[in-house]
């Protein structure tokens, strides 16, 4: 009979915290495995250094190199894997022999642990079972005293060792954090929060619930000092005091996307948690998160204007706003008006910055294929901002230059012949069998994309959630050999 293999789970350093099962199991064991770096020394096995007991084999896995170089023909990764397949043969040999092996680890054995490398390799071989342990992520929330994630909050749990501009995307788009891993990334980790606006939220935890421990503001953490079994935390954000007001304020306008969350950018994520104010229309606001402490100003959708200068308002008394607009802001969206106002010489000195969303063309193209590939022109349909003459000599222009178009705004209740007019002028200089993607509420519950001929365009079809895409004389739809019909325009025009 095949011993069995354990993952022990110890905790974050205090031998108090081990679980009565893991203690169990290290009583039970044979032999009692433990990883350690080139000079011996064990974390794991001081931990649980009163329950190893003198006729317990002892097997010590000592890593061949951590953070030096090597002279492996398959550098670090192969030294490391060559170990892993060394160590997980020496456990494997015990296992065979009938023998019953306690890997221990820190933490909990899953959770960025070295058994892991062991369970990948043995599992599928032998009985294993894993025994959870406190990871050093509640250890430190229970060390600061401070919630880690409440409600609907989102915990992100992020390596030190990702690239600085990865770390602040991360930083930026969630609630609630923590950074493992730090050490000598602690100067780059630092940095990330600095650059994604959390630094003045971040705390610093080291060697929770172990001799030694240190709890503080990252802020004011000497970075010489910072040893690798320390953590950066965010924590909770619900019921954190927000500033009444500030000496600058500042109004972001934000680009939400074509529809829910799965659009918005981690840019676009962090300025919508970091914001004091809410501003929008009510129906681009609702696919924002609830968080607390944030004040919502919802308005109708034709009162442009006046909604740039409310924000631009509370920003000049030193609010943080978030302008929320679909699509991206810049493209028949809010950043033009508040723009427009943010040159009024009462507000001069309000910081103003626009951050760019998935436009409602880009998200109809994908879900076509690439009818965008090639040159192509953007235009509103509405005639509420321009006559219609503008708009038709537009048509006219960008159709005879053989561009595709992207035809935004193209109906609502109150204007329903303007699709049928477009349809008309684009005939005159384009083939009745041009495709046309006609994409409704992409990304949403609603969501529909269909091909058809520029000649069966029905304009009864469309409405102010619909986007049409028109293709050029070089656009291509085909059906696949699944059925599904895609569309593309080739990036080589053909010469004259």
């Amino acid at each position: 009979m095949s011993g069995k293999l354990y993952g022990v789970g110890l905790g974050p350093g205090d031998p108090s915290l081990m679980t009565v099962r893991a203690v169990e199991v290290i009583a039970e064991a044979d032999v009692i495995a433990y990883h350690s770096a080139r000079h011996g020394r064990s974390i794991a096995r001081s931990i649980a250094a009163r329950h190893i007991r003198a006729d317990h084999i002892e097997e010590r896995l000592v890593y061949p190199v951590t953070t030096e170089t090597t002279d492996h023909p398959g550098g670090y990764q192969g030294a490391i894997d060559d170990f892993y397949a060394e160590a997980s043969a020496r456990l494997a040999a015990h296992l065979e022999a009938g023998r019953t092996v306690a890997v221990l680890a820190e933490g909990d054995p899953l959770f960025y642990g070295s058994y892991m490398h062991m369970h990948k390799r043995l599992a599928d071989r032998f009985d294993t079972e894993v025994i959870p342990g406190v990871t050093s992520v509640s250890a430190a929330a229970a060390r600061l005293g401070a919630p880690l994630v409440e409600g609907e909050e989102v915990l992100t749990v992020l390596p030190g060792t990702l690239p600085e501009e990865e770390l602040a995307a991360r930083l930026a788009a969630t609630d609630v954090a923590v950074v493992m891993k730090l050490g000598r990334t602690f100067p780059k980790v630092r940095r990330a929060m600095e650059s994604s606006g959390r630094l003045g939220e971040a705390r610093y935890v080291e060697r929770a619930t172990m001799a030694g421990e240190r709890v503080g503001e990252l802020a004011d953490v000497d970075e010489e000092s910072v040893p690798y079994f320390s953590v950066a935390v965010l924590p909770s954000q619900v019921d954190a005091e927000r500033p009444a007001a500030r000496e600058r304020g500042e109004v972001v306008v934000v680009g939400t996307g074509p529809a829910g969350p799965r659009w918005l950018t981690p840019e676009t994520r962090g300025a919508l948690a970091a914001a004091d104010d809410l501003v929008g229309y009510t129906t681009y606001l609702d696919r924002v998160p609830v968080r607390a402490g944030q004040v919502r100003h919802g308005s109708d959708n034709r009162v442009e204007s006046e909604r740039a200068e409310f924000a631009l308002d509370l920003a000049r008394r030193g609010r943080r706003v978030a302008v929320v607009s679909g699509g991206d802001p810049g493209v028949f969206a809010m950043a033009t008006a508040v723009l427009e106002v943010a040159t009024q010489k009462e507000y001069e000195d309000v910081a103003v910055r626009v951050l760019p969303g998935v436009t409602a063309a880009n998200a109809a193209a994908a879900r076509a294929g690439a009818p965008l590939g090639h040159d192509y022109a953007t235009i509103s349909l509405s005639d509420r901002l321009k006559p219609w003459e503008v708009i038709a000599e537009r048509l006219h222009a960008a159709a005879s230059a053989d561009l595709v178009l992207a035809l935004y705004n193209p109906g609502s209740q109150s204007r329903t012949w303007q699709v049928a007019k477009a349809r008309e002028l684009l005939l005159e200089h384009r083939d009745p069998d041009t495709p046309v993607v006609v994409a409704r509420d992409v990304g949403g519950s609603g969501e529909s994309v269909r091909i058809v001929r520029l000649a069966d365009l029905d304009p009864a079809e469309v409405d102010m959630r619909t986007i049409l895409l028109v293709g050029s004389s070089q656009t291509r739809a085909v059906r696949r050999g699944d059925g599904e019909q895609i569309v593309w325009t080739p990036r080589r025009y053909p010469e004259a």
